[in-house]
This record gives C-alpha cells, sequence and structure tokens, in this order.
C-alpha cells in the first residue's frame, strides 16, 4: 500500500490537465488529441473494411438522421460554452451495420458505428438517441485518451514500485511480489474507473439528447427493455459497466436536469423497420472492441 501510494503521489503531476464539458470534472491526460485521432481514425477505417453495412434503407437513414442531429446539438453547445476549437476534432459518421449484437461503440472523433441487433431494443429515435448520446458522450469527454494515460501512468507505477523495492534491499522475488499486488490493485481501480466512465457518458448523452430535441424521460423505459433482455449476471464490483439498476437510478437522478435542455420534439420518431431480433447486451466505450 505504502509503494502503491508512493507512485500514485508521483504520478499526479504527469500530463495536462482537461475539464469534461457538463460534468466539469477534471481528468488529466498525457496523450494528444492528434495522436489518438490518427490511431481512431486508422482502426475505423479498418473495421469498415470488413464490416458488412446494413441493406436496411429505412434503419440507416435513421441511424444517420438522429446520429447527425445529435453531433449538431453538441457542435453548437462546444461553440457557445468556449468550445469552439474542439469542434475540428470531430468528423461526425454513422454506420449501420449488419450484427445481431446490441451493441453500439463510438471512436474518437465521433466516428460510430450502430448494430442491427440494437435496434428492437431501441424501438424509436428517442430511444436511439439516448445510446447514440451515451457513444458520442465518450468522445465528448475523451475517454480513450484518458484510459490511455492511465495506462500508462500505472504502468509508471509499476516500475517506480519495483525501482523503489530494490532501492529498499528488497530480493527479486519480493520485487516480483510487489509489483504482483500493485498490477492488481490497478486492475480493480481500473473496474470502477471504467464505471465512471459509463457513468459520466450516461450523464452527458442523457444532455445531449435533451438538447438535440429528443426527449430524455424515454432513457427509463429503454434501459429497463435493456435489463429485461440481458443475460449478464455479472456482480457489478466485478464489472466494467453500471448494473441496469444503477444506471436507471443515477438517469432518474439526473433527469430535471436533462430536462432544462429539452424544449419539445424536433425530430421524428420512425420505429425501426425489419431489424434482426436482439441477442446479445454490450456497451462499448470510445473504441471498438468485441468482448
Amino acid at each position: 500500500m505504502i509503494l502503491m501510494s508512493l507512485a500514485a503521489a508521483l504520478m499526479v503531476s504527469c500530463g495536462t490537465t482537461n475539464t469534461v464539458p457538463i460534468t466539469g470534472r477534471q481528468q488529466s491526460l498525457m496523450v494528444s488529441d492528434g495522436e489518438v485521432l490518427t490511431l481512431s481514425t486508422q482502426q475505423y477505417q479498418e473495421f469498415m473494411k470488413t464490416a458488412k453495412l446494413s441493406t436496411n434503407a429505412t434503419n440507416t437513414a435513421m441511424v444517420k438522421r438522429v446520429g447527425q442531429n445529435l453531433a449538431n446539438a453538441v457542435n453548437n453547445y462546444l461553440r457557445a460554452n468556449g468550445l469552439a476549437n474542439d469542434v475540428q476534432n470531430y468528423k461526425w459518421t454513422f454506420n449501420l451495420v449488419q450484427d445481431k449484437q446490441v451493441n453500439a461503440w463510438c471512436m474518437p472523433g465521433g466516428l460510430i458505428c450502430v448494430y442491427e441487433g440494437l435496434l428492437p431494443v431501441t424501438q424509436n429515435e428517442a430511444s436511439l438517441a439516448i445510446v447514440l448520446g451515451h457513444e458520442i458522450a465518450h468522445a465528448v469527454a475523451r475517454h480513450s485518451a484518458e484510459q490511455m494515460s492511465t495506462q500508462m501512468k500505472q504502468q509508471q507505477g509499476i516500475q517506480i514500485g519495483s525501482a523503489i523495492a530494490g532501492m529498499l534491499g528488497m530480493g527479486s522475488n519480493t520485487q516480483s511480489i510487489v509489483q504482483a499486488v500493485v498490477a492488481q490493485g490497478f486492475n480493480f481501480k481500473n473496474l470502477k474507473y471504467s464505471r465512471d466512465h459509463e457513468n459520466e457518458a450516461d450523464h452527458m448523452g442523457l444532455i445531449f439528447a435533451a438538447m438535440a430535441g429528443y426527449d430524455p424521460q424515454v432513457a427509463t423505459s429503454f434501459w429497463q427493455r435493456m435489463a429485461a433482455s440481458s443475460t449478464n449476471q455479472t456482480s457489478e464490483f466485478l464489472s466494467d459497466h453500471p448494473s441496469d439498476a444503477t444506471r436507471i437510478k443515477n438517469i432518474q437522478g439526473w433527469m430535471p436536469e436533462a430536462l432544462k435542455y429539452y424544449k419539445g420534439k424536433t425530430a421524428t420518431t420512425t420505429t425501426a423497420t425489419k431489424a434482426a431480433p436482439a441477442t446479445t447486451k454490450t456497451f462499448r466505450v470510445s473504441s471498438k472492441k468485441k468482448k
């Protein structure tokens, strides 16, 4: 515990400080937007080379329409709050692909993919806006850059802990144990860290949906449908996502704030047509990966 505390203290001063929009949370980043966006663009292009785009023109148009409404609202918010320079970091892209997973994800820079399996659960544009708002929030909050920065700091922490152990005269076996303990401590911390990001994305995404003219109150019924379709029984403590019950409770707590941004319906509420049946419930952080 002493070594972990020393390592953490030494890492506090690393990186640059950034403020997350909406929540105002302070974050420390060790990678630049340019570095992250270059990697993101490359990975997204590689994924789209093998992905099969949906052949459902109605659903594809709906995803792009809802996504663009949200993107416009986010861009307007950033410009109105002294963050106009951030707008240039986003090349908003929305694609619907043939996949039965109940899933959507967003890479840094606003590169978004929605799987057809999500649409039977969202059922309408407003609920889809809740999901896309959540994914967009990951990008706006720079969650990928923050996670990369955290991994870099943790690696430095393990190296520092090993060096301190050596200075204290510990043998190689003891140093290995110390490194393992420090690494395990960081692993459990990362689970909570990921849940914090998911909660922040839920908070921001709810408000982004309201800004775009979608009723944020549909979020409760949407997550209830997600809970009903879920087969994931993993304990919340050991999960990188909050439980559905926790999510719904948090969303209800943020609802009064979100409703302040909701000015009434400004977009259609088309229901998805002939979408694939839902099979798996997964939501990503701001980078594409398979569970």
